[in-house]
């Protein structure tokens, strides 16, 4: 596994430890997982169920933003990115 140094603010840092504590994992594993989810691969490669298929759609996305983009930007917001 490759090995990456990233720069950021102390309280980022701590928000980052404190999440990783939570989840009983390590920072390098909630940011593997988060850039997944963000570049669209954090599915299980399952095919979606029959209740999933018919509900997709009937939330409208906001105006001009794909469903990546609104994920990416929840995940922002819930983890204060």
């Amino acid at each position: 596994m490759a090995k990456l140094t990233l720069n950021a603010d102390a309280q980022v840092i701590e928000q980052a430890k404190r999440l990783a504590a939570e989840r009983k994992t390590s920072i390098s594993s909630l940011f593997s997982r988060f850039i997944k989810v963000l570049a669209g691969g954090g599915g299980n490669g399952k095919p979606l169920g029959k209740l999933t298929r018919r509900a997709s759609g009937v939330i409208g996305l906001p105006k001009g933003k794909g469903h990546k983009e609104v994920l990416a930007d929840a995940l922002k917001a819930k983890y204060g990115l």
